[in-house]
């Protein structure tokens, strides 16, 4: 082994130009920081990873260009309570172009003899996973929100930077469209995935309790009321409340709550004391805003105060290929959730699948395929395994007909004839009864032996009207 010219290694990493031509074969993004945490130097890999141009991060402390959430969650450069010594963590950080990007972080001190930090190394490795998760080509998922259309893939872009911030988010679109998924998501990316999210659905509680369920109350403030309760907006302490249905919050509610959005005090039902919560506020609806203010149905200074991130998520309608793209989605998903050997959909189950105009969104096109998995008795999807009513009204592709009846259903004992449901609707209307009486009436059980959540139920039985 030849001997190694130190002296020369020495005046190469002496030399700038020679220094950075060295760092700009390494494969990792490596950036040279003085001792006070500023940037002195970075490689060309940093420079592509952070979309920061060389020579304006000269200078710049560490913290503003990285943008980085180790930065304020434990870095030795920040915290110099102690000696520095080598770390390794994974960490985010969030690009110019607004990414947020998983790496693993790697932070150096460079000491002389006298055990003094005179520079710090810093590199980054990219990790496999990132919040925008390839799914299928060019398809990009965040969480359960699939989608490769413009309109999606501007709205993933923009996620990882709103979920850094602690503004209010108003997310609008149909129903169907994913709002609740896409807060969720907002929260789990921000700094307080540690705490709670906590929904509320203005839609699906009676008017009377909302109060309490926003704001709690105290013992014997309201008839029944034999204890204290918190309300939602101190469970949601540390986390965010995600308020569905906006809309549907009573004008006098829309008071209180831009009373809190202002103070952050909450003031429970019966009680003169106030308590101080720290919460980030996400709504959603499905109603134009702005008419409702003109009708003066909705505060418009609440509207403002909700309005600072907004949000537009498209109806599946307007999406383009993402209509295939989710149904082969969901199919992979209820595949192996059900354990059905359903491999595919036929040509003519797909044409009618692209053609459908979906009034229910993604939540129809998921129930929809839901349905076809559970109906299909062999590999391939076809027309008659689709939901009936798919293939009533306009719309219909040229060339496919209705699939020919089943047989006519036994006449029962009673002399009746039973009719199968042929309309998802019908379906779920019929599971949800079922349920019921299973569970003699109890809401709770029903919605847990349907796999829902207490409120989805609660909405569902509102919509189909069953008391």
């Amino acid at each position: 082994m030849p001997a190694i010219d130190t002296q020369l290694l020495i005046d190469l990493l002496s030399h700038e130009e020679a220094l950075t031509l060295l760092l700009d074969e390494l494969p990792a993004a490596v950036a040279l920081l003085d001792a006070d945490g500023s940037v002195i130097l970075v490689n060309r890999a940093y420079a592509s990873l952070t979309g920061l141009e060389r020579e304006s991060a000269m200078e710049l402390k560490c913290l503003h260009a990285l943008r980085c959430d180790f930065c304020v969650s434990g870095c030795p450069l920040m915290v110099r309570d102690k000696p520095m010594e080598m770390c390794s963590t994974n960490a985010n950080i969030i690009s110019r172009s607004r990414e947020k990007i998983f790496v693993r972080l790697t932070v150096s001190p460079l000491k002389d003899k006298e055990d003094r930090v005179r520079a710090v190394v810093e590199t980054l490795t990219p990790l496999s996973h990132h919040i925008l998760d390839e799914t299928s080509g060019s398809a990009f998922g965040l969480g359960e929100l699939v989608g490769r259309s413009p309109q999606v893939r501007k709205i993933f872009s923009m996620t990882p930077s709103i979920a850094q911030t602690d503004s209010p988010v108003l997310i609008t679109g149909e129903t169907g469209t994913g709002k609740d998924m896409l807060a969720e998501e907002i929260h789990k990316e921000s700094d307080r995935n540690d705490g709670p999210f906590i929904k509320v659905n203005c839609g699906a509680l009676p008017e009377h309790l909302l109060e309490s369920e926003f704001f709690g109350h105290v013992k014997n403030a309201l008839p029944g009321a034999d204890h204290d309760k918190p309300g939602r907006l101190r469970m949601a302490h540390g986390g965010s409340l995600f308020i569905t249905e906006i809309g549907d919050l009573p004008y006098s509610l829309q008071t209180k709550l831009l009373s809190y959005m202002d103070d952050h005090m909450v003031h429970p039902v019966g009680s003169h004391k106030g308590m101080r919560t720290d919460v980030r506020i996400m709504a959603a609806t499905q109603h134009d805003l702005e008419t409702m203010v003109r009708q003066k149905r909705f505060r418009q200074d609440l509207l403002y105060r909700l309005n600072v991130i907004r949000l537009n998520l498209p109806p599946l309608r307007q999406r383009g290929d993402d209509i295939r793209l989710l149904q082969d989605h969901f199919l992979k998903m209820f595949r192996a959730r059900f354990g059905r050997p359903v491999e595919r959909f036929s040509t003519n189950a797909e044409r009618l699948l692209g053609s459908y105009a979906y009034p229910g969104n993604v939540r129809e096109l998921r129930n929809i395929i839901e349905y076809a998995v559970n109906f299909c008795d062999g590999k391939v999807i076809r027309m008659r395994h689709l939901p009936g009513y798919m293939l009533d009204g306009h719309g219909l592709p040229e060339g496919l007909t209705a699939p020919q009846p089943e047989p006519p259903t036994p006449v029962g004992e009673d002399g009746t004839r039973a009719i199968p449901p042929e309309r998802w609707e019908d379906v779920q209307r019929k599971m949800i009864l079922d349920a019921l009486v299973k569970t003699g009436g109890k809401k709770q059980q029903a919605a847990k032996l349907l796999g829902w959540g207490r409120s989805t139920l609660w909405r569902k039985m509102k919509h189909f009207g069953i008391e």
